[in-house]
This record gives structure tokens, sequence and C-alpha cells, in this order.
């Protein structure tokens, strides 16, 4: 059955999740379905909206979701909904590639594998309801927030205060610290982001020892052997062609920055830009986001990576 598993590729947003979800995806085994659980997502993807970021899904609410994502790993299309969405050419490219995916997905078995990071939160619920193989992945905290403060990507906070069950279950203890959160400081939201993020994260790993936890520093350092290992542990082959897909990705020749036009781009010097956070942010940024990110980050990072 693991060789079978849907795959959730999950952490939160500028983790990774892209790099690593494409990199997987280079495997004829498997068919990549991008972030169903953005409130942005395609109609023919999943039947039912999402409206808030970060959306949980759990035992409680299931019932609204369960049968759309049923469909959706089963490789099931909405067409129809798709086209009755569809408003702009590039609406209608989406559907082609969505629609390829699903019917090439289905006519070859292949299995489904879910790069969303918006379903950090509901994890446990992927790996219990849907059977899926969950990875998880981890950047630097003061990697993380370099390339949201480069990006000038602000966070919702209301989005996961408006949500009872997901304060309940992870993040009750963090609903002052939201609430007093300055919309226009980017540095403290992030900060704040990954370590209630990576902390629920470190809870999963205790109730959920077979998620498997890959560290963005580590896949950019020794790209080839760090992905055959996480292709050994998703029973996926690791083949000469896929190794050399995943070196083109990364190699030394890609920029080292990324344009602000292509965000979601994968191929990029993964080494040169592993220390980009040390240019972009102050000291005096670096220490508050250590400081906000405290005992939370010192679970995945030592005193010498920062």
């Amino acid at each position: 059955m693991n060789a079978h598993a849907p795959i959730l590729v999950t952490g939160a947003h500028r983790s990774g999740t892209t790099w690593v979800g494409k990199m997987l995806a280079a495997s004829p085994q498997v068919a990549y379905i991008s972030e169903p659980l953005n409130v942005l997502h395609r109609p023919g993807v999943l039947q039912i909206p999402v409206s808030k970021w970060y959306t949980l899904v759990c035992e409680q609410n299931e019932a609204e979701y369960l049968p759309a994502f049923r469909e959706m790993l089963g490789f099931r299309y909405g067409l129809w909904r798709e086209i009755r969405s569809v408003r702009s050419g590039k609406d209608f490219l989406r559907m082609g590639r969505d629609f390829s995916i699903f019917v090439r997905g289905r006519l070859l078995g292949q299995r489904p594998l879910i790069k969303d990071p918006f379903a950090v939160f509901s994890a446990p619920w992927f790996a219990e309801r849907l059977g899926c193989r969950v990875v998880i992945t981890v950047r630097h905290p003061a990697g993380f927030v370099s390339s949201l403060k480069r990006l000038n990507w602000v966070f919702a906070f209301h989005d996961l205060l408006d949500q009872p069950l997901l304060m309940q279950k992870w993040l009750g203890v963090d609903r002052a610290e939201m609430e007093l959160a300055n919309t226009d400081d980017v540095i403290g939201q992030a900060a704040l982001l990954w370590r209630m993020v990576y902390r629920v994260v470190a809870r999963m790993m205790k109730l959920h020892p077979s998620f498997i936890i890959v560290r963005h520093e580590d896949l950019s350092l020794d790209p080839a052997s760090c992905y055959r290992d996480l292709y050994a542990a998703l029973d996926l082959d690791f083949t000469p062609k896929v190794e050399e897909m995943i070196m083109n990705a990364s190699s030394s020749e890609n920029p080292a920055e990324l344009s602000k036009k292509k965000v979601h781009a994968v191929k990029l010097d993964s080494r040169a830009n592993l220390d980009n956070w040390k240019k972009r942010l102050s000291e005096a940024e670096i220490t508050r986001i250590r400081k906000i990110t405290g005992k939370t980050a010192k679970l995945f990072y030592s005193d010498e990576e920062w």
C-alpha cells in the first residue's frame, strides 16, 4: 500500500514545497496536483470553495471536504465546473493543464502528489482519512522571513483567528499575539507564522512518526543524495533521468535568486540561495526573528546555523 499511497507535500508557504513537489513529480509514477486548499484553487481540481488561508480540515468538519478530496484523488476532473468558471485565456490554459494531468494520472495509474503548504495544519487528517504519505518541508526561519520580506507578502492572521476549530486544536496559545500583530510588519508577522506552523509540526511528529521532515537547507546542499533518500522513503524509483532533472534544477548555472515575476519557479542555484537571507536582513532583524521563533527554531536548527 505504501507504494500506491497518495503523497502530501506541505509546510509553510515559501519553505520549498513547490521545489520538493516538482522534484518528486519528476517521477513518472506520480501526478502533480497543486494547492487544492489555496483560496484561489480551480473548481475543476477541487469541487468545493475554500475561503481561508491555512484552512483546517479535521474529523469535526470533514463532511464537507471528504467527498471532494476523494473525487480529486480518484482523478475525476470537474470539467463542466471548470468551463463555467473560465474568464480568461490564462484560465483556459490552466484548465487544459489540469485536465491532462487528471486524465493521464487515471490512465497510467499514477499516485496523486498534492503539493499544498496550506494543508500543513490538516496533515494528520490527510494521513488518517486519505491514506497520504506526508512530507513536511522546513526552511530556516530567517530564510523564510527574508523571502516574505523580499516579496512584501503580509499575512492576514484573521484567516486563522476566524477558524474556531483551528484555534481550539492548534493555535489557541497564539491568539493574543495574532490579534496584536501589526498588519504592516512583515518581519514580525512572518516570524510569528513560522513559529506557529513549526511548533505544530513538532507536535505532529510525536503523534505521527511516519511523517517525513525535510530541511530546505539539506536539500540545497546535497540535492542528489537527499532526494534519493526521499524517493526511497516514498517507494519511488530514483532513475538516472530523475537525478538529471533534479541536478539541472539545482545547478550552479542557474540564477542565485529568482525574479519576483517568477516566484514559483524551481530552477535555482540551490547552494547560492542558502545565504541570501544574510544579505537581505539586518543584524537587528535577524536578532528579532531569532527571539520570536525561540525554542521552536532550536528543534530544527542549531546555534551555528544562525
